[in-house]
């Protein structure tokens, strides 16, 4: 516990350090910086997610974190600074991926973005909210050799199809309005949902060259 919480605060000031180099170099008023992660909290490494506390509202343990579908493992904080453009403190609800990193880098930079289905997030950093486009849905795959899972957000729907390579095809649905930690699997209750984000879910899916990938 002690070594990992040693790890935060020395990557925090290692930030830090950072910022003061791009204040003296003066260059940090002209400087984009963007904070976030890949995953949610690990489970192995020697660190301890749950102890920490690392999910927030979301577990954290095996299962439910880095290398699952679940929110836990998928939604992330964004920590985003840039002087002059975004004010202080501010936040937003705004769902994105990181499909949308590169168009929103792209649109920053005043250049071409190479194609992608992602969708440029400048207009919720720059608080024109209005001009903000959304997608449609979002969708995940993680091809655990083990487990193997699939994932699907469209607006408060969240539909997630697990133990794939086990043999499942059966998707749970989950209501993150009323439901963020996904305890309550609801696809009974609504199955025109289920089959509406079955449909997506073949739609978005595009086969790996890598046959590992493939599930």
């Amino acid at each position: 516990h002690a070594t990992y919480a040693a790890m935060i605060s020395y990557f925090d000031e290692q930030i830090g350090k950072l910022v003061e180099k791009l204040k003296a170099e003066g260059i940090y008023d002209n400087t984009l910086i963007m904070f976030t992660s890949d995953n949610g909290p690990t489970f192995n490494g020697g660190s301890d997610s749950p102890w920490f506390n690392s999910g927030g509202p979301f577990k954290s343990q095996y299962g439910w974190g880095k290398n699952f579908v679940h929110e836990g493992g998928i939604r992330v904080p964004a920590i985003v600074c840039w002087p002059g453009k975004i004010k202080p403190g501010t936040a937003t609800d705004h769902i994105s991926g990181f499909q949308d990193m590169m168009p929103t880098l792209a649109e920053i930079a005043k250049i071409p973005c190479p194609p992608t289905d992602g969708i440029s997030f400048l207009p919720t950093l720059l608080g024109e909210h209005q001009k903000q486009k959304q997608h449609e849905y979002l969708y995940w795959e993680y091809p655990d050799p083990i487990v193997g899972s699939k994932a699907i957000r469209m607006g408060k729907w969240k539909g997630i199809i697990d133990n794939i390579r086990k043999g499942n095809d059966k998707m749970k649905l989950y209501n993150l309005e009323t439901d963020l930690k996904e305890e309550n699997d609801i696809a009974q209750q609504h199955p025109d949902i289920v089959m509406k984000l079955a449909e997506l879910i073949k739609q978005a899916h595009t086969e790996p060259e890598n046959p590992k990938f493939r599930f």
